[in-house]
């Protein structure tokens, strides 16, 4: 593996710059020499920045009218006049002389304000990505009937406001991006097979349309009143998809950031220590430790009985019953975490990610691990994971941390999860399921690998589904698709975090064990990410070490317009 290419080195910050002079239009890229290398040493208060960051979380989600959001040139330009006027502020506050602990909320304001700024100017979904607008009449057509009352008005306009909506959809995409079109096309008419968010159908409806045919059909029977406002939006969405389908030859833009942008992204948003190039580089180790692991434990095991899938919606049940009884115990057992009262306290209680479906083409991936053992998914998306770590992070206060999440921290920590339990004995009594453990880490491996190569432009995501089926045990064509959509299309750098954000956080339990020696204790490690704010991990780890080094070279802030040339 060749040496990390650490972006905190001037010389890097250089090296992203000035390679991104295509982008640039041909405007010279300033150097880092324009960058301060140490924190704002302004006459502006800590109790200003927390006023400042409150009304910019207020402002950064624009309000629907009538259920829909203005993505019109005009108001995107006004907003973005808008946040040049917050960001202009950030020099003038007295970072140079707060604590630590403040000075990572400033660069988690300042992150967030950049994130904003690269929606903004880059990613532009409004105007490139057609799904969009897809997942936002979609989730219209999930409504139960019948309604009465406010529920019902609102509905019905939101209903109303379908064709006007899409008619701008096809005024504002004037930049879309051929993997996006493909994405929304696909979504339009056919079902994902995977069902994020959906209400359970037998039988799935063929996407968006399919959705709305679902509808119609409850409403014939439930609120026929409802029946021609729903035809209506049907319709349009019917004419949106043909308007993509005759435009998409036309089509042909890139729908990855690219490489300067990226990495501009890894490293003011995501605030991470690593070039795209190093996160290339870390994955694939991973993905080779992962499956040197996975081949170690399928021969480990080759005399055992493989694990079957269960044939009855009771007996999976059963099976997760068992399993978060045992986990909560093992959790307690083992000192790993403190877990408060209010936590529901049943697995039904607590939900749980994969509900018993029968499918025609059999289980899709997540059902093929899950079903065989829970276990791997309930520490990740349950307890002591996403659920459990929503419930908390819902009691958070702070008016910074308490209003923003990384996905970093997120997802890091829920995948950090999977292997600490293999490795502190949780599933010494269940060798097939360490197998399980392993496929999930190769997965997460193999989709960082493809989230950067994505962004990067160097792979479509045809090609990016191929490769990682080709790695990936159980893995369809559905799972592939549905993962490489989301994670092209949500904010840079989403699907690496997994793998990165547990790499992180394994190197802050490795500095804070060194730090404190025979007096550190898992369980305050623990307890400590989940009530301190879902920041970034390098924020976090500073705030908990005192370790200057991760965060030292985040005070070189380069802003999106001059990195960009953004106009």
């Amino acid at each position: 593996m060749k040496p990390l290419r650490m972006l905190g080195f001037v010389s890097s910050i250089a090296l992203v710059l000035a390679s991104h002079t295509a982008l640039a239009q041909g405007t010279a890229v300033p150097g880092p020499s324009n960058a301060a290398a140490t924190p704002p040493a302004g006459q502006r208060g800590y109790t200003e920045l927390v006023a400042l960051f409150t009304r910019f979380a207020d402002w950064k989600n624009p309000q629907p009218v009538n259920g829909v959001i203005d993505y019109s040139p005009a108001t995107i330009e006004q907003r973005r006049r808008q946040l040049r006027e917050y960001q202009a502020q950030l020099p003038q506050f007295a970072v140079a002389r707060w604590d630590r602990h403040q000075q990572v909320d400033y660069l988690a304001v300042r992150a967030q304000m950049d994130q904003h700024d690269f929606l903004l100017n880059v990613t532009k979904p409004w105007a490139r990505d057609p799904g969009m607008y897809v997942d936002d009449v979609q989730r219209l057509a999930y409504a139960d009937l019948p309604l009465d009352g406010e529920a019902l008005t609102t509905l019905r306009t939101r209903l109303r406001g379908i064709p006007a909506y899409l008619r701008q959809a096809r005024v504002n995409l004037d930049a879309v991006a051929a993997d996006y079109a493909d994405l929304a096309i696909h979504a339009l008419s056919n079902g994902d097979g995977v069902g994020h968010g959906m209400p359970y159908r037998a039988v799935e409806p063929a996407g968006a349309i399919g959705w709305y045919d679902d509808l119609l059909g409850r409403a014939r029977k439930q609120q026929p009143d409802l029946v021609p406002d729903i035809a209506a939006a049907r319709a349009a969405i019917v004419e949106f998809r043909d308007w993509l389908v005759a435009g998409r030859p036309r089509m042909t833009a890139p729908a990855g950031v690219g490489g300067p942008a990226y990495d501009w992204f890894l490293r003011h948003v995501r605030l991470m220590p690593y070039s795209s190039d190093d996160i290339v580089d870390l994955a694939q180790r991973e993905l080779e430790r992962q499956w040197a692991f996975y081949g170690l434990e399928r021969h480990r095991n080759r005399g055992q009985p493989e694990l079957r899938l269960p044939k009855t919606k009771e007996e999976y049940e059963k099976q997760l019953a068992g399993t978060d009884a045992k986990i909560r115990k093992w959790l307690v057992d083992e000192e790993f975490i403190t877990i408060p009262d209010y936590i529901p306290k049943t697995w039904d209680q607590m939900g749980f990610n994969a509900p018993w479906v029968v499918r025609p083409k059999g289980p899709m991936f997540w059902e093929q691990v899950m079903y065989r053992d829970v276990s791997p998914d309930h520490l990740h998306a349950t307890i002591p994971g996403h659920r459990f770590d929503g419930h908390i992070g819902r009691r958070v206060t702070h008016p910074i941390r308490g209003r923003i999440s990384d996905s970093g921290r997120t997802e890091g920590y829920a995948f950090y999860l999977e292997e600490t339990a293999l490795q502190l004995g949780l599933f010494d009594d269940r060798p097939r399921t360490r197998e399980l453990i392993y496929i999930f880490g190769i997965f997460r491996a193999v989709r960082t690998v493809g989230d950067v190569r994505m962004q990067r432009n160097e792979m479509t995501v045809d090609q990016t589904m191929q490769y990682w089926k080709e790695w990936t045990p159980y893995l369809d064509d559905d799972v592939a698709r549905v993962d490489a959509g989301i994670y092209l299309r949500r904010p840079p750098g989403y699907g690496m975090t997994y793998t990165v954000g547990m790499i992180q956080l394994q190197k802050m339990l490795v500095d804070r064990r060194r730090q404190l020696g025979e007096a550190f204790v898992l369980k305050d490690f623990h307890d400590y990410l989940m009530n301190t704010g879902r920041l970034p991990v390098s924020l976090l780890h500073y705030d908990l070490t005192g370790n200057e080094e991760v965060v030292g070279a985040l005070w070189a802030h380069v802003p999106l317009a001059q990195a960009m040339a953004v106009k």
